[in-house]
């Protein structure tokens, strides 16, 4: 999970890309990164953090130009260093640059193809520059001193036969313009919008439309899947569809977590689609428990608000904020380990006791993962009093790890992988579990867009939307993503800063 933007302006960016980015920090919150050109000139700044500590006014002032892109992130696989911060940068040919938010799933293959048949090296461990050298070495094989945008959306279709898996991408070639780009499944979110001013048209793309909201960018659309939208910096803009066999299936955790409310992907209001599944999720309750004992519903903060609010209305139960959270503590999705998730439960949510005291209460959540926050929370309103405790997952069981660019634990750290519903509600010490069932899930979803005919719902099911991930690719991911290999790199990584230091 990641988020990108692109900006092509007849003003300096510098100031619209990190408010952009700043408004799609929840995407990530481990490292940012703007670029932007100047004429013939790249001016760069990316590290590890959050957007507001990354860049302080002597970054913002050497940031010039017209056109940029950024990046915030948080790591899938490789390492933690500042090293793997995006934007990334490639020389040959004409200067590009990339963000980009997904995976790619045979990113081990091209590494190889890229060393030994296209002679281009690689510097991290990241997949992203692995699809930067990948586009870099299309592009290169046009020949030409000047590029058209029939060589940039040539280049995108290459692309597209040679990188499987998830891809939402923003290029930037110097002196040029932006490209944006999605696979051809659509897997990841990318929009773009124009805003009008008095010098002519600008244009921005962004992961969520909230982004562009903010900036007074009105929404145009989704880049389609498999489409490329190109931005030129005399102010054309131009798209094609540059896969053969483009479908579309968007990750529908997008709606269930990752994405803000105000947000409008694939033409589907994330607030709307979250209300939907509040309504099915106490239809369900009213059918397996008609008689229900529920006194308050109360949600965990803060993207399970909208769907335990339908949920209360359609019950016809009080709806009450339970928990007070501190803003200031990042998302424990997001969390290094196991042991700074447990530690920061506790300190990220706090309970109003009277809400508590003497109720049945019902805690309704996004999502069940690890378990981990789910358990410490169930006990928090067990120590405020509470006579009973019922958990609602407004989505069903996450069984499976994600591959397509959301850093999901292995199967054996996920608590639903091989458990049932009775025994998760005993780990997590809930009274009485209910998760929301699929069809509903996607019904909720798909309300919104009935041109979306299926959706990668890969964590639910196992059944990968790309249809090339075997046995042996998850367990090379589980090697790289356990808490156990991160550990690992995370002291490798302060043995070699220690020696830095000390040298």
């Amino acid at each position: 999970m990641c988020g990108i933007v692109g900006i092509v302006s007849y003003d300096a960016v510098n100031q619209s890309i990190y408010d952009a980015l700043t408004v799609l920090q929840h995407r990530g919150q481990d490292a940012a990164g703007i670029i932007t050109c100047e004429g013939s000139k790249l001016w760069l700044r990316k590290d590890n953090g959050l957007v507001r500590d990354v860049f302080h006014t002597r970054h913002m002032l050497t940031l010039r130009g017209n056109m940029g892109i950024g990046h915030v992130r948080y790591p899938t696989a490789g390492c933690e260093s500042s090293a793997e911060a995006q934007p990334f940068y490639v020389n040959s040919p004409y200067g590009i640059t990339l963000a980009h938010n997904g995976n790619l799933t045979n990113a081990e293959e091209l590494k190889q193809n890229l060393f030994r048949e296209d002679l281009r090296h690689l510097n991290t461990d990241s997949d992203s520059e692995v699809l930067l050298n990948v586009l870099a070495h299309e592009l290169q094989r046009c020949g030409k001193l000047r590029l058209n945008e029939d060589d940039v959306f040539t280049a995108v279709s290459a692309v597209h036969r040679r990188c499987h898996g998830a891809y939402a991408a923003v290029a930037m070639i110097t002196g040029f313009g932006v490209v944006a780009f999605r696979d051809p499944y659509g897997i990841r979110p990318l929009v773009y919008g124009c805003r009008e001013t008095d010098k002519g048209v600008e244009f921005m793309v962004a992961s969520e439309s909230v982004a562009l909201d903010q900036l007074g960018f009105e929404l145009a659309g989704d880049v389609r899947p498999g489409e490329a939208v190109f931005l030129g910096k005399n102010g054309n803009m131009a798209k094609r569809q540059c896969a053969e066999n483009p479908g579309y299936a968007p990750c529908i955790f997008e709606h269930v977590y990752l994405a803000r409310p105000d947000s409008i992907i694939d033409d589907v209001s994330v607030y709307k689609a979250r209300l939907r599944m509040g309504e099915s999720l106490a239809e369900k309750i009213l059918r397996e428990r008609p008689q229900h004992d529920i006194d308050v519903v109360i949600p965990i903060p803060d993207t399970s608000r909208t769907a335990a609010l339908q949920l209360a209305n359609s019950l016809g139960v009080k709806y009450r904020e339970g928990f007070i959270k501190n803003r200031y503590i990042g998302r424990t999705f997001i969390m290094p380990g196991q042991q700074e998730r447990k530690k920061s439960v506790r300190q990220k949510l706090n309970a109003i006791d009277l809400e508590f005291r003497g109720k049945n209460v019902m805690l309704v959540d996004d999502s069940i993962v690890r378990g981990t926050t789910s358990q410490q929370i169930i006990q928090m309103a067990r120590d405020a009093g509470a006579k009973s405790v019922y958990f609602a997952s407004a989505a069903p069981p996450v069984r499976y790890p994600n591959v397509y660019g959301i850093d999901m634990p292995t199967r054996e750290e996920l608590i639903a992988h091989n458990r049932s519903v009775e025994q998760i509600a005993d780990v997590i010490g809930a009274d009485w579990l209910i998760f929301q069932d699929l069809e509903d899930l996607i019904d909720a979803v798909q309300k919104g867009n009935s041109e979306i005919r299926s959706f990668d719902c890969s964590v639910f099911t196992g059944e990968y939307i790309t249809g090339e991930v075997t046995g042996d690719y998850l367990s090379h991911l589980e090697k790289i993503r356990s808490d156990s290999a991160k550990k690992k790199r995370r002291l490798s990584e302060d043995e070699v800063i220690g020696m830095h230091n000390n040298a």
